[in-house]
């Protein structure tokens, strides 16, 4: 009993520190996008290219059986090194965002047609925060056209602001040092909070030891 207490905190606490890095990174975009200028939605007008076909229905459940099927194609390990958090995380995200914005739940348009899922929506938006691509660079994957990949990621940061700064974008308590500290000196890294305190440690290919 004791080991399975010991293995749901862990569990717990390594899914409370992926919150809060994946918040911290979502608010250094957070200025950017909302300052950015509003899409402007041209609609129908005379002279307009007609929507592309972008097979949204199929596109979407591959995407789900690439990766959040009870088998999926890619593992849980190519999924935390895709999307720099765990199933639990992105989950747990997805579905308060659903709540707290109803532009994330899926929908049907006027013409009946089945619109983009939460994942496709979430997926655009954390590639953009975790590799820097473009709005037009994630249609292919998530097929999402520029203008909605924008309105993705601008409600996808205020949401993650509004829901989570009370709890996982504020300065750490003394308890949340004590466990940072006790992880990091595990690793390896004592004394180490983010990535200024670890001077001491030796680097045996460093250039100013070589030279």
């Amino acid at each position: 009993m004791k080991r399975l207490w010991a293995k749901y905190r862990q569990s717990r606490d390594e899914d409370h520190e992926e919150m809060c890095t994946t918040n911290a990174f979502v608010v250094a975009a957070v200025v950017e996008a909302e300052a950015s200028s509003q899409t402007r939605r041209g609609g129908s007008r005379p002279g307009r290219a007609s929507n592309e076909e972008r097979f949204r229905k199929s596109r979407g459940k591959n995407m789900m059986e690439d990766y959040f099927v009870e088998r999926p194609v890619f593992s849980e390990e190519e999924f935390q090194t895709r999307y720099r958090m765990n199933h639990n995380v992105f989950n747990r995200i997805s579905n308060d965002l659903c709540r707290y914005d109803r532009y994330f739940v899926q929908k049907s348009d006027a013409a009946k047609k089945v619109r983009l899922l939460p994942q496709q929506k979430l997926t655009c938006s954390l590639r953009m925060f975790a590799y820097g691509a473009g709005a037009d660079q994630c249609a292919e994957y998530c097929q999402m056209a520029k203008s909605t990949a924008i309105e993705a990621l601008k409600r996808f940061t205020r949401g993650i602001v509004n829901l989570y700064s009370e709890k996982y974008l504020r300065a750490p308590t003394p308890a949340d040092l004590r466990r940072l500290f006790t992880k990091a000196e595990i690793r390896g890294f004592p004394g180490m909070i983010g990535s200024i305190d670890c001077m001491h440690w030796q680097w045996k290919n460093c250039p100013t030891g070589w030279a």
